[in-house]
């Protein structure tokens, strides 16, 4: 009987803590409504399309059959990963993709910090806010529009700069037909379409470093070169390796609408890569369990080397993502 009244004595603080406890979620809830409110059509956009879709990544383990369902075909292990890696073209693909991802880094992450430099540097509000419009401008331009726009100037017969070769006696130079120059092709003319953009968050870190660190440095008789290199830099360190961090954990997606724009017969030993690769084997040959192995397979060296990377930042003592 006493061992029955220090249970149910045991269990009354308890469920009273639980019940106060909910009570104070629900007060929160209440309070921060409105802001629930503006944040819930980002949560459900994750959650729709970017975790309930996870529950299909088993078909890369199945061999999947639209009439028998995923939760009914049958489990075939690692046999779609084996095929992949069996391939005689696996490596080809693999270099091409991570060459134009490293080249895009090389490019990409110091250019657009070079380019909010030269902004910041601009002392006239009305000249700085024109440039840099038309720097970012290129940014809202479709991939689609943004490859005629490429191929507009490379054209052997009505392009821009073979007029400007023959004009100078030289032979008209067919770009896409040569798979050596696809790289840098694809590579140049993204930065011209985001450099003005990636610029933007730059330029906004800058304008948080306090304007006394500049005053200090140039009494203290700094160049203006000297400013940028000990006061801005430093101001942006934060930014810049938080933005390297995330570069690098995407390096294997490659963009693929505009590889596939920009795909010919002529080039594809240089611009096959997985994310085409997935396309075709999975869109056009419907081998669907397959390049959803090909897909988990590029999505896990992404995931690898986001925590490779982010621990190297961390351990060496600057911003990490976590």
């Amino acid at each position: 009987m006493d061992a029955r009244m220090e249970i149910q004595t045991a269990r009354k603080p308890s469920a009273e803590g639980f019940s106060r406890r909910l009570a104070e979620i629900g007060k929160q809830l209440k309070r921060n409504i409105g802001l629930y409110l503006i944040i819930a059509p980002a949560f459900f956009y994750f959650v729709i399309w970017h975790f309930w879709p996870l529950y299909g990544i088993q078909i890369a383990f199945k061999d999947y059959m639209p009439a028998l369902g995923i939760t009914g075909s049958p489990w075939v292990g690692l046999e779609h990963f084996t095929r992949f890696f069996r391939t005689f073209f696996f490596w080809d693909i693999l270099r091409n993709t991570l060459g134009i991802s490293v080249y895009g880094l090389i490019v990409g992450i110091p250019a657009p910090i070079i380019l909010a430099l030269m902004f910041n540097e601009i002392r006239r509000k009305r000249l700085r806010g024109i440039v840099q419009t038309i720097s970012y401008a290129p940014h809202f331009i479709s991939v689609v529009v943004a490859v005629g726009i490429l191929f507009f100037f490379i054209s052997p017969t009505t392009g821009v700069i073979n007029g400007i070769i023959t004009r100078f006696g030289g032979s008209p130079i067919d770009f896409m037909a040569n798979p050596s120059h696809f790289w840098h092709l694809f590579v140049w003319s993204g930065l011209w379409q985001s450099i003005g953009w990636s610029s933007l968050i730059y330029t906004a870190a800058m304008a948080g470093i306090p304007p006394d660190q500049y005053e200090a440095a140039y009494i203290d008789g700094a160049s203006r070169f000297r400013r940028i290199w000990h006061v801005t830099l430093p101001g942006i360190m934060p930014t810049i390796m938080i933005l390297s961090i995330m570069s690098i954990g995407g390096v294997m997606n490659v963009g693929f609408e505009k590889v596939l724009l920009m795909q010919t017969d002529m080039n594809l030993a240089k611009s096959e890569v997985i994310s085409t690769y997935m396309y075709k084997s999975g869109i056009v040959e419907a081998q669907y369990s397959f390049s959803a192995a090909v897909g988990l397979f590029n999505n896990v060296v992404n995931f690898i080397l986001l925590i490779l990377f982010n621990a190297i930042a961390k351990r060496a003592g600057q911003t990490s993502l976590w």
